[in-house]
């Protein structure tokens, strides 16, 4: 009896996801500046999920706009200059930096420099609810 309610709680298969099945190029969010190259990684998993994994490579002269959040939220640079900024405070990051960003702030990174700047962005996704 109980081996089968562990088997009836048993967690989902894992899912692999190749980013390259996820690009496109798009504005990025909270302002559509500029263009940007968006990997919407854990839209290709399976529900149910809790959590959002995307890369996002902002192209020169980008930046994901000004946005309150309603959840923790980590940007992690993997390449290229920026500036994160929460609450009217900002912070350059580069390349193995990241900048978390807590509920309730005011936040956003826009893109430096000549590179593009690339980074992943992760954050709880709240369970869906269930219709009555």
């Amino acid at each position: 009896m109980i081996v089968a309610a562990l088997l009836l709680a048993a967690a989902p298969p894992m899912a692999v996801i190749d980013e390259a099945d996820t690009v496109r190029e798009e504005a990025p969010p909270h302002g559509a500046i500029g263009m940007s190259t968006a990997y919407r990684i854990s839209d290709a998993a399976p529900s149910p999920r809790t959590m959002e994994f995307r890369r996002r490579v902002l192209h020169p002269g980008s930046a994901i706009g000004e946005h309150p959040i309603a959840h923790d939220e980590v940007y992690y640079v993997l390449s290229g200059e920026g500036e994160v900024i929460s609450d009217g405070q900002s912070a350059r990051v580069r390349a193995g930096m990241a900048a978390y960003l807590y509920t309730g702030a005011v936040v956003g990174i826009r893109q430096l420099g000549e590179e593009p700047l690339s980074l992943i962005v992760a954050y709880p996704n709240p369970p869906a609810t269930k219709e009555e």
